[in-house]
């Protein structure tokens, strides 16, 4: 595998499961150091034990909190002298009717969704500044638009989506760029009772323009991954602002239904 991102420095929020694993051995395997951050300190333990050991730090915590996410970015600093690239990846996607769904589900999807977000870009733009390097955020399509019975998700991912352009604005001159990824279904723990479900999946498959020449309808975390290291990399050094869709071709349709 080439090797981009060596001599670099990472940090990959959310990086116990999913989207935030793979994105952390996807990075670490193309030559970064990389700092796994999560709350939960044995699931992350288990990512970096296939990582190696001197390129690799565990730091717990919660993106909920600026102290936290300021401590984070404080121990890469302190373990590898500088930060090359910061993924904001950790989320929750509450689902339910909106007059349903506690308040309090409302009000950790903000802090976790877009605070979290927030956080994370304005504890690293400081020393992102030094290095020229570059902000991943980890939006959604439910971010580009509405779901039935996710209104929250919307909110949150959406906000996450128009952050990332303004954002991209004020860095420009300091030569950050900050983009974002926008998944649609991805194979992760919190969607394998989705996956389980073939009623879903089929209506999935219909929607989905490349999910009829694979066997599944839905992204692997290594999909997403891949499109976070680019933009991160200086393959797509002239790009900033974008919130690129990784969807299997979902966005392209207007949402009417195949007619021939």
């Amino acid at each position: 595998m080439q090797q981009r991102f060596e001599d670099k420095v990472v940090i990959v929020t959310g990086a116990g499961s999913g989207i935030g694993a793979a994105t952390a051995k996807r990075f670490s395997d193309e030559g970064a150091s990389v700092v796994l951050c999560g709350r939960t300190v044995d699931k992350l333990e288990k990512i970096a034990t296939g990582l190696p050991a001197d390129r690799t730090l565990v730091h717990a915590a919660d993106v909920r909190q600026l102290h936290d996410v300021a401590a984070l970015v404080a121990a890469a600093l302190e373990r590898f002298a500088q930060l090359d690239v910061m993924v904001n990846n950790a989320g929750v996607a509450p689902t339910g009717a909106v007059t349903e769904l506690p308040v309090e589900a409302w009000h950790d999807a903000l802090a976790t969704d877009v605070s979290g977000v927030f956080y994370g870009c304005r504890m690293a733009i400081p020393h992102l500044k030094e290095t020229r390097g570059s902000i991943v955020n980890v939006s959604s399509v439910s971010g580009l638009g509405g779901d039935w019975g996710m209104s929250f998700y919307n909110a949150a991912k959406g906000a996450v989506t128009n952050f990332t352009r303004a954002v991209a604005l004020d860095c420009a001159l300091d030569g950050i760029r900050v983009n974002a990824v926008c998944p649609s279904l991805t194979a992760t723990d919190l969607t394998e009772d989705m996956l389980a479900d073939d009623q879903l999946m089929n209506a999935f498959r219909s929607r989905i323009p490349l999910a009829g020449s694979r066997s599944t309808p839905y992204a692997e975390p290594e999909d997403v991954a891949a499109a976070i290291a680019f933009l991160a990399s200086e393959d797509a050094r002239f790009i900033t602002g974008v919130n690129l869709p990784v969807d299997g071709g979902l966005s392209a349709s207007n949402g009417q239904p195949k007619q021939a």
